[in-house]
């Protein structure tokens, strides 16, 4: 183990990131910060970085986390809304008087977000316009985004993003095709527009993928758009919509679905919904299992998870092809496919139906995300692991094979002798890179 731990501190001095800590910008600070005291909250990032979308400045391959930049946020600050993720579930740093402001993070396909106190930064690839700048360059290093404010949540998807404002509009951006955006034409937008919609009341919560979109208004009703190709991942109907693709370049309410819902999950080719007591509803492509009924059977129309009916879940993150669930309890379940260890058991075989990750139940678990094939999870201490597809060294843990079947804990340095260990709040990953928030306590 001695030797095991010597190597691994060899290859993280030997590919560090050329950003120390004393170069790593401060993104934002609270104005009241001497009221009640300051929380130093940090970016980190790690994978590949192809397209700027790690945010360090450069191209460059992240073998672990490395920070990106840090935030001076009052105690009492929470986490911004996350798609798939009851809102009442959402994590609250411990302190008093700093509820009011909302931190949040996001990974695209080749693109990154934080989003603090209703501003956000964006960076990464810039094609088709999904920066939001006006324009198609890349961005290295986290840039506020001027032509939208007051936004409460932010979900990137593969060439285009989707936000959220305090008001509860929708505004999206990027490449349109397939009707990804919503705005009843195919084009490109290089700012963000608002959607328009026949939605009664606000958006409570938006989730989006590669081509598909969702978002819940405040009474529980389910709207979805994009790309449907057949499949049925937009619940409304079989055989598609109009457009290419099948799809549907406006919102339409999903009308087969008989329940209210509070928080939805768009994977590679459908959809899993939530209502507020926890029941969990999947309908879309399902050739890999995807749905979690035990069959391989496509179907648009919403049905409830048989095996999870007595089971309340609190989150759900979809892959390309896979699902994690979050219970009350801390349990994670995981199904469809396995083939890049993206289910967290030690075989790599399709799972049929929603599993217990046996590795992770000695932890009780507070929060999960997917990317196309790999998964994270955090624990209520604020430890990461991570499985799955780590090709890309987005598992954030050198020296592991392509494929990691199991959950492996994420290391950090302790790169600033003011700052205590790395508590990690809520983790997003892309396709082939990841970002993390971690609160960092001051030692005295």
């Amino acid at each position: 183990m001695a030797l095991r731990e010597r190597r691994l501190f060899f290859l993280r001095r030997l590919f560090s990131s050329s950003s120390s800590p004393a170069s790593v910008p401060l993104l934002w600070r609270s104005e009241n910060e001497e009221l009640g005291g300051e929380s130093t909250v940090e970016i980190l990032s790690w994978g590949r970085g192809s397209s700027g979308q790690l945010g360090g400045g450069k191209e460059e391959i992240r073998f672990y986390p490395t920070p990106v930049a840090s935030l001076r946020l009052p105690k009492g600050f929470r986490l911004s809304p996350t798609s798939g993720r009851l809102d009442f579930y959402n994590v609250s740093a411990a302190g008093d008087g700093g509820a009011d402001v909302e931190v949040g993070i996001s990974c695209g396909l080749f693109h990154s977000s934080v989003l603090v106190n209703g501003r956000f930064w964006i960076w990464g690839k810039g094609d088709g316009g999904r920066l939001g700048f006006g324009h198609e360059n890349p961005v290295f290093v986290p840039t506020p985004n001027p032509n939208l404010d007051e936004v409460r949540c932010i979900a990137l998807g593969g060439l285009h993003s989707t936000a959220l404002t305090r008001s509860g509009e929708v505004f999206t951006w990027g490449y349109g095709g397939f009707g990804a955006l919503g705005h009843s034409v195919y084009h490109r937008e290089l700012l963000p527009r608002i959607v328009e919609s026949t939605w009664m009341g606000k958006i409570s919560q938006l989730a989006t993928s590669g081509a598909h979109t969702a978002v819940i208004t405040d009474s529980g009703e389910l709207y979805t758009w994009g790309r449907d190709q057949g499949d049925g991942r937009l619940g409304l109907g079989s055989g598609g919509g109009p457009g290419e693709g099948g799809s549907f370049a406006t919102p339409s309410r999903v009308n087969a679905l008989p329940v209210p819902v509070a928080a939805v999950s768009c994977g590679g080719f459908f959809t899993m919904a939530l209502t507020t007591d926890g029941q969990l509803w999947s309908w879309g492509a399902n050739s890999n299992y995807e749905l979690g009924r035990g069959d391989s059977a496509d179907d648009w129309r919403p049905k409830p998870i048989p095996s999870l009916q007595d089971t309340r879940i609190v989150q759900i993150a979809s892959g390309g092809y896979h699902t994690l669930a979050l219970t009350d309890k801390g349990e994670v379940f995981s199904w469809g496919h396995g083939g890049h260890g993206q289910l967290g058991h030690s075989s790599i075989q399709i799972q049929k139906v929603p599993t217990v990750i046996e590795a992770l139940a000695q932890e009780h678990i507070t929060y999960i995300a997917c990317g196309g094939s790999s998964s994270a999870a955090v624990t209520d201490k604020g430890v990461l692991y991570m499985w799955g597809n780590a090709k890309d060294s987005q598992l954030g843990v050198p020296g592991l094979p392509d494929v990691q079947p199991l959950p492996v804990q994420v290391k950090f340095l302790m790169d600033e002798e003011r700052l205590g260990s790395h508590q990690v709040l809520s983790v997003s990953v892309g396709a082939s890179h990841a970002i993390c928030l971690v609160l960092r306590q001051s030692i005295h």
